[in-house]
């Protein structure tokens, strides 16, 4: 499980440093636990208590690694975060032309959130509903984040490949919406409607808005008739 995975990255230095790598161990057996039931259980909201029972442990024992339920949410963002953008980075590393680097990294979102459906509820608000607005501010700042991400690299290719927008920031928050879009749809659809369904095609309409120059030169506006 990608998740999983996710955690032993997150955690290994960490693990390292600590005298006790159970402690650690436990930590991720919580937070492995909370994407189960934010995946099995959609609209609900997650007690301590239940997700307690889920671990085998009592709640005491699951406040003696996590303080608070606000930082258990903290640390699955923290997960999204690290495993997001360090791909981000690598697709930038590999990639030199914008629509390859776009594609990747929308693709690289859309392909988490699929495989990842817990973290999806996170993604979209849905099991932040009543907890700490600091937890939905962490959700907004991902998002900017991504898009500034999208800004720079449109930007560079203007310079660099003579690509062509409207505007940078219409088209960085275009390529955003579209993606945040396909995940909100999964989570409504309780995770029936996969958000990389018709992904290829829709890129193909999407990576249009990176050249409506170009696009209007080959293929101009018919003028209405009076």
């Amino acid at each position: 499980m990608l998740i999983a995975t996710m955690i032993d990255c997150f955690y290994e230095s960490e693990t390292m440093a600590r005298s006790k790598p159970t402690s650690s161990t436990r930590r991720q057996q919580i937070l492995e636990a909370l994407v189960h039931m934010l995946e099995a259980n959609p609209g609900d909201r997650i007690t301590t208590a239940a997700l307690a029972r889920q671990v085998g442990v009592s709640e005491a024992a699951l406040y003696r690694h996590f303080p608070s339920k606000f930082k258990m949410f903290e640390g699955l963002i923290d997960f999204i975060e690290v495993t997001i953008f360090s791909r981000v980075g690598r697709i930038l590393q590999e990639e030199e032309l914008c629509l390859p680097r776009i594609e990747r990294i929308l693709t690289l979102v859309l392909s988490f959130a699929e495989r990842n459906p817990g973290t999806t509820r996170i993604l979209t608000g849905d099991a932040l509903t009543g907890e700490n607005e600091r937890l939905h501010q962490r959700i907004a700042q991902f998002y900017q984040r991504l898009e500034t991400q999208l800004k720079q690299v449109i930007k560079e290719a203007e310079t660099k490949e003579g690509v062509e927008t409207i505007s940078v920031a219409a088209t960085a928050n275009l390529m955003i919406a579209a993606t945040e879009g396909r995940i909100v749809q999964f989570v409504r659809s309780q995770f029936l409607y996969r958000p990389t369904e018709y992904w290829q095609e829709q890129w193909q309409m999407l990576s249009r808005a990176l050249a409506p120059a170009t696009l209007e030169r080959k293929f101009p506006a018919t003028k209405t008739l009076s």
